[in-house]
């Protein structure tokens, strides 16, 4: 019996199940397989990557789902999603962002509509909606904490969460909310061992005339994807990269830098600390392989214990 890579639900002998293929359309009652392997996925990515708005260092494709042929299409221009596929050096990537994203929508952070697709070679890739387009391809407004803070591509690791927060309170039209936000995205982090939320990885997004946070994205266990990790955070807390402590996150980020009053605080913590029966069982019944899904049960297990 199979697993829908959509919703995770049993459905049988068939690849998808119906609910999730309405996840990705109404009208949609099959899919066909991605028309790339993974390598052709790879090299189509490369090719592409200077026609593409959204980059990185994970090979991506803007892909476009053509309802009356019930299969998802690369496109230049117009893309509805970002495909990312299978990756040669870090194993499971797409199982692993996809198993993240789940969990971090669990404890209230906002994330896009996200799921994996089967290629023509049995292969996984991971999908994920742009939320930078509207209805009729309207753009929406949006700018990375780079952009925010003059930094680039190639300068995007030197800040720290505490210039994250002050991008937070200089641009954002409710600071106190987002600041709550900021502190609930850093501590799911932490957890879940993602050590790459670097500049480029925060975004401001502007809708109904209010500046905030944008849906999270890129958030994975980079922890056991990456050999010999050694840091836990992209950017500085408190001078810090690893060795981050109870003290350090709560009572110096979310208290005295953030601002952020006990009850938040341990409102934040309470949900977080409630989920994690949950959080384990996605993790058992996510596309991990055994061996991925020990390594994410035994990190979050480390870390949690350094909180709760």
């Amino acid at each position: 019996m199979n697993r829908c890579p959509i919703t995770y639900d049993w459905c049988g002998e068939e690849k998808y199940s119906l609910a999730g293929l309405k996840k990705l359309a109404p009208s949609l009652v099959a899919l066909h397989d991605f028309p790339y392997d993974r390598q052709e996925q790879l090299r189509e990515a490369m090719a592409r990557a200077s026609k593409m708005s959204i980059q990185g260092v994970q090979p991506k494709l803007s892909v476009k789902l053509n309802r009356s042929k019930s299969i998802f299409e690369v496109v230049d221009q117009g893309g509805e999603f970002i495909l990312k596929p299978q990756n040669d050096l870090y194993p499971e990537l797409p199982e692993n962002e996809d198993l993240t994203m789940r969990l971090a929508k669990t404890v209230g952070i906002e994330v896009p509509m996200h799921a994996m697709i089967y290629a023509k070679d049995g292969s996984r890739s991971y999908i994920i909606k742009r939320f930078d387009r509207a209805a009729k391809k309207q753009k929406i407004a949006i700018e990375d904490f780079a952009q925010l803070s003059e930094q680039t591509r190639e300068t995007k690791y030197r800040s720290s969460m505490e210039k994250v927060a002050g991008v937070i309170e200089k641009y954002c039209s409710f600071p106190l909310i987002e600041k709550q936000k900021l502190f609930r995205l850093t501590l799911f982090n932490f957890l879940c061992g993602n050590e790459d939320m670097h500049l480029k990885n925060f975004s401001l997004i502007s809708r109904v005339g209010k500046i905030e946070l944008s849906p999270a994205y890129d958030l994975l266990n980079t922890t056991i994807a990456l050999p010999n990790s050694t840091e836990e955070i992209a950017l500085t807390l408190n001078g810090k990269k690893s060795k981050l402590t109870k003290t350090i996150l709560i009572d110096y980020f979310a208290k005295e830098r953030l601002g952020l009053t006990d009850i938040v605080i341990d409102k934040t913590l309470d949900g977080v600390k409630n989920k994690k029966g949950s959080w384990l069982e996605l993790i058992q019944i996510s596309f991990l392989s055994e061996e991925m899904k020990t390594k994410y049960t035994e990190l979050l297990e480390s870390r949690w214990s350094r909180i709760f």
